[in-house]
């Protein structure tokens, strides 16, 4: 019988090539300084961006309406989050206090998602055997603005 060496494969390290894991994707917050605190227990993030209102053109010539994109319209960002009562309640705190906070998405490669908001939390409803959760909320005043990997 051979004696056969295996060798373990680390997919991740082709990740470069084509896509990129979200392990690893941080939402951070901070009302004042430089340093983010970490929403832990982030589960789900959202689209961000927004499509452009539609601005319409069209003029007693025209035989079908023609538009223009107009101004971008960012939906409010909702992220799952599973319930921990001390980041619960710290984000209900800024709620509470009608707190506008700098809010920084990160990804795994170092490319960020960049803005200003006030957020509110909802808890999840409970189910059996099912993990806690809640729904955080930002009502986006300045953004997004992607910051690409330095």
């Amino acid at each position: 019988m051979k004696n056969i060496k295996l060798f373990s494969l680390d997919l991740q390290m082709f990740a470069g090539e084509r896509g990129l894991l979200s392990k690893g994707t941080k939402l951070g917050y901070k009302t004042t300084g430089s340093s983010f605190t970490n929403v832990e227990g982030l589960q789900s993030t959202p689209d961000v961006g927004g499509d452009p209102e539609q601005v319409e053109v069209t003029d007693l010539s025209d035989s079908k309406k023609r538009y223009i994109a107009g101004l971008q319209d960012v939906d409010t960002l909702e992220f799952g989050v599973l319930f921990d009562a001390a980041v619960f309640g710290a984000l209900e705190a800024l709620q509470a206090n009608d707190t506008k906070a700098d809010w920084e998405l990160a990804f795994p490669d170092g490319s960020k998602f960049t803005f200003k908001g006030q957020p509110t939390v909802k808890m999840g409803g409970a189910e059996v055997n099912g993990a806690l959760a809640f729904t955080l909320s930002i009502v986006v005043s300045d953004g997004p603005d992607f910051v690409p990997t330095a």
